[in-house]
């Protein structure tokens, strides 16, 4: 809950920000002269590539959500099964072993999200956070319809080794 409260915060903070930014663009924008109108068009370039980032986590994070509600709902959540260090720390050959067996399921059935879902979750144990969103993007994809199971489709499959 301390997590969903701190991005609340942090997404309230940016909009505030693209807010202030924008208004200081249009500021500049209304001054009218050669120096101040592309200086201020460029400046409300910045908060539009912003509430587009910020729209673009915001959907992944609501979308990997649903997932796992709908996975957890099926019993078919990965089950935390990982040694940890004396500090809590996922004891890394620990965590090689599961995404051995994460990769073998998901090379059985390419076309399941559930089995992307559960690949996601062994990257992100693995520390390899880029594989584990692209991985958690394509189990999102493929619970939309949107994805096919080509292999040049299917990310994080060929070359990972932990």
């Amino acid at each position: 809950m301390r997590a969903k409260i701190t991005y609340l915060v942090l997404c309230a903070v940016l909009v505030g920000y693209f807010l202030l930014t924008g208004h200081r663009g249009v500021v500049l924008v209304a001054q009218g002269t050669w120096v101040t109108v592309p200086f201020g068009l460029a400046v409300l370039v910045l908060p539009l590539i912003g509430a587009w980032f910020l729209w673009r986590s915001g959907s992944f994070v609501l979308n990997a959500n649903r997932l796992a509600r709908e996975l957890e709902a099926e019993g078919g959540l990965p089950v935390d099964e990982l040694a940890r260090t004396p500090s809590g720390r996922i004891d890394r050959a620990s965590a090689d072993e599961v995404f051995a067996v994460r990769q073998a399921e998901t090379e059985a059935s390419p076309g399941d999200w559930r089995c992307w879902f559960r690949l996601a979750v062994a990257y992100h144990d693995a520390r390899d956070t880029p594989r584990a969103r692209k991985a958690m993007q394509h189990a999102i994809a493929l619970r939309a319809g949107r994805a096919g199971t080509d292999a040049e489709r299917e990310p994080g499959l060929s070359g990972r080794t932990p």
